[in-house]
């Protein structure tokens, strides 16, 4: 099934002279794909004093942001990171601003009580933020409408990167001190050579329950005691509430291979017949191919009358654009956007859809003020999950549930930025059995905890010089918690701190140290380990202290309690675990579970009288003690 479509080529006005005037020529950064990830990486680079060269593959910055997300997903609703932070709040200023504190619009980009609702925003919206965003940093050049082709590798440096027209035979070369792949392909890693996966891994590979081929049943009510217990402890959390449970069926096999999860495009939907565009009878229309799809998938609505549609997904094509060039990648977002339209117009139509389903549908159209130049396709596909980095960690399943014997998902000294959301992976195959989902497609809002992502996931075993913040070294399953737009402006905006500090060493960033990063990182309002009562957007000294400490395993839970007096057999572990970091000698799990039973002895009847110091202060007591 094929439609006539007119696709307008986005390279953007001023493309070609731009490329001419920056080869070859060296940067501090050169950071490939202008994805939120990539924007806030370039963003802080150039704030630290950088140099930096972002290259985008088309006229368009902010990837999935500014083609048809429309809100954020992200259970916090905090303060997580500077970049992040500054980008959301300059979202609901726009709308409070041009529209006014009692306005519809207003009130429907703020967030909701629960689900799908943290804050939305028009794609064209928050492209505008983010050009303004970007274009304030007089030390980042912008070259849009090419994609990397060639790379210059001399062992563990990449050296220079020769960049391509997406459509056309121009080139240009660029040098750098560092790079980072900001893609949501990995485009960069895969051309430097560094190592990477696409598909999944078996049960047994890393122990991971959800991992490989596996069938899943959505229920409502929880499967077992152990469901029970983790949702109880899952409700403390201060997160935004997602109801339901899964369980995995007999016939998953956990067997190993080579696919990815399905994507689609978030095509932008109007009701306004003003602003709206009726989607015209295809040449050849599949009815049986299209009520194989998900047929009846809903839309959920952003600021302006507009809705987001978060299908349909041809499912089998997703593992085919992973290695593609881009003429076939190009063939694949083609197939797709042809059979969103005719999903459209036979909802709106056909005759066996159910007349109010029929009626329902047929209010909408395209908003014809999103992708104005495109036709109104969105100018990216929503890629779930492509290149997979094999770093020099990876984040499994297991950084995603609470460690065994703890409140806390495992600790990281390393840890750069945290992962909130559910373990979330959409349809693998078609395949079913009876009372499943799709093969593949899993929910885990009640099993997964708040993790850390560490530095090492972000580092290639093969190359120094390389940051992959986006394609970051996980798995298939973990990937779930990983692969949303919150996480990717985090780990972007580290990496940036990365570079920077590793630029001021004259080292390459992998060998920085890994704790004069997550120093940083702390003392710039970084939530690099999740609490549920904090604000690291406070100027308290505390904050950065809890956060930094987070990091090496003085919390066994969520809480911070700072205003509570620190108790004699906490503050003994405290110390201790101060002398151990001073020494290098600390396991930060093991300071975990000794703080764990501290606060349990301390509770008991015949424990000691407490201090009159409170936990805020102890803590930053101790990190001004730090070298």
């Amino acid at each position: 099934m094929r439609l006539l479509l007119l696709i307008t080529l986005c390279i953007g006005i001023g493309s070609e002279s731009a490329a001419r005037a920056v080869g070859p020529k060296h940067y501090d950064l050169v950071v490939v794909g202008a994805t939120p990830g990539g924007v806030a990486c370039a963003v802080r680079a150039a704030r630290e004093g950088m140099n930096v060269l972002l290259v985008n593959r088309h006229a368009h910055l902010g990837g999935i942001l500014s083609s048809g997300l429309g809100v954020w997903d992200t259970r916090w609703e905090g303060h997580r990171a500077p970049i992040y932070d500054e980008l959301r709040a300059a979202g609901f200023e726009y709308y409070r601003t041009k529209y006014g504190d009692d306005s519809q619009q207003y009130r429907d980009a703020l967030p909701g009580k629960r689900g799908h609702t943290n804050g939305r925003f028009e794609p064209h919206v928050v492209e505008r933020l983010i050009d303004d965003m970007v274009g304030r940093e007089q030390r980042i050049s912008v070259v849009r409408g090419y994609v990397p082709a060639k790379v210059q590798r001399d062992g563990a440096k990449l050296l220079a990167i020769e960049f391509r027209e997406m459509r056309g035979d121009k080139t240009f070369e660029a040098t750098a001190e560092t790079f980072a792949d900001c893609t949501y392909e990995g485009d960069l890693l895969a051309l430097a050579g560094a190592k990477y996966r696409v598909g999944r891994e078996g049960r047994a590979e890393y122990n991971e329950p959800h991992a490989g081929r596996v069938f899943m049943r959505a229920t409502l009510k929880p499967p077992s005691a152990e469901a029970e217990a983790l949702a109880e402890q899952h409700q403390k959390l201060k997160l935004r509430p997602f109801l339901g449970y899964q369980e995995i069926l007999p016939a998953s096999t956990g067997a190993a291979d080579g696919v990815v999860q399905a994507c689609n495009y978030r095509t932008m939907l109007s009701t306004d017949a003003s602003k709206s565009l009726r989607v015209a009878e295809p040449a050849n229309l599949d009815p049986y191919f299209l009520k194989s799809l998900e047929v009846y998938s809903g839309v959920e609505s952003v600021p302006n009358g507009k809705f987001s549609w978060n299908r349909p997904q041809i499912i089998g094509l997703q593992t085919g654009y992973v290695e593609a060039d881009w003429p076939k990648r190009q063939q694949i977002m083609d197939e797709h956007w042809e059979t969103t339209l005719a999903l459209l117009y036979f909802l709106q139509n056909d005759r066996s859809v159910p007349e109010k389903v029929r009626e329902g549908w047929s209010k909408y159209g395209l908003a014809t003020d999103e992708f104005v130049d495109n036709g109104h396709r969105p100018y990216e596909m929503y890629v779930r999950e492509a290149r997979r980095l094999v770093g020099r960690y990876v984040f499994t399943e297991h950084d995603a549930l609470l460690a065994k014997n703890s409140a806390r998902a495992p600790i990281h000294a390393d840890s750069i930025a945290m992962t909130e959301w559910y373990l979330d992976t959409h349809g693998c195959t078609t395949d079913r059995v009876p009372g499943s989902l799709e093969e593949g497609k899993m929910m885990l809002h009640q099993e997964t905890f708040p993790g850390q992502i560490p530095y090492a996931a972000t580092l290639p075993k093969e190359i120094d010089n390389l940051l992959v913040p986006v394609c970051l070294s996980a798995t298939h399953v973990a990937w779930g918690t990983v692969r949303l737009e919150p996480v990717w402006m985090q780990t972007g905006e580290a990496v940036a701190f990365a570079a920077k500090l590793a630029h001021g060493l004259r080292i390459a960033p992998a060998q920085l140290d890994a704790d004069r990063l997550v120093r940083t990182l702390a003392r710039h309002k970084s939530m690099i380990t999740f609490f549920n009562d904090v604000d690291v957007a406070s100027s308290d000294g505390w904050v950065a202290a809890a956060e930094y400490f987070g990091t090496k395993g003085f919390f066994a839970d969520y809480d911070i309690r700072p205003e509570e007096p620190l108790k004699p057999a906490t503050a003994k572990v405290w110390a201790d675990g101060l002398e151990r970091l001073r020494a290098g000698t600390l396991d930060p799990t093991a300071i975990a579970r000794a703080v764990a039973l501290a606060e349990r002895n301390d509770t008991s009847p015949s424990a000691p009288a407490e201090s009159k110091q409170t936990r805020a202060a102890a803590l930053e007591q101790m990190f001004s003690q730090l070298p």
